[in-house]
């Protein structure tokens, strides 16, 4: 067990091409959120700049970890590799850009939430968390359109074709 994780976690890139890559990702989803807001003409440039930079820092943390989780797969075949990579990614940038968001989300309604650490200050941090993941879910994915999801298409291609 142990020398099969071993030799999956030799198979990762090196931490130059994760460095990079992290770079790359996150500048394409940031795009990917600025491109569709600006389409749609929404709200002013900071608005936009705003949840830019959250796609872009979900991005950034998440390229490298979903590198990791579809290397340890441990899938052979390039189309398996393919569809590991290609669900990673986009769990972990859709994931924690809604976590990123969802923080942000929940510090703004803290204003009115009750006593810290009380049993109603828990409830309303619960919901307010899952409302923010709901809300991103129902209305930010359409932001990784159409250019994301290019993007995706390419990341996956890329770590299924890449030499181990």
């Amino acid at each position: 067990m142990i020398g099969g994780l071993r030799d999956r976690m030799a198979d990762l890139p090196s931490y130059a091409t994760l460095a990079a890559g992290s770079l790359v990702w996150a500048l394409l989803m940031g795009a990917s959120a600025w491109l569709s807001l600006t389409r749609a003409g929404w709200q002013t440039t900071q608005a936009v700049g705003t949840v830019a930079v959250v796609f872009a820092i979900g991005g950034l943390i998440a390229f490298p970890l979903a590198i990791a989780a579809a290397t340890l797969t441990g899938a052979q075949r390039p189309e398996k590799r393919f569809a590991a990579a290609f669900v990673a990614l986009t769990v972990f940038s859709s994931g924690l850009a809604a976590a990123l968001y969802a923080n942000q989300y929940r510090l703004y309604y803290s204003e009115w939430h009750g006593e810290p650490f009380s049993k109603l200050w828990t409830h309303q941090i619960v919901f307010t968390t899952l409302a923010a993941i709901y809300q991103f879910l129902a209305v930010g994915m359409r932001l990784y359109f159409p250019l994301g999801f290019a993007a995706l298409f390419l990341a996956s291609l890329w770590f299924a074709r890449r030499r181990r």
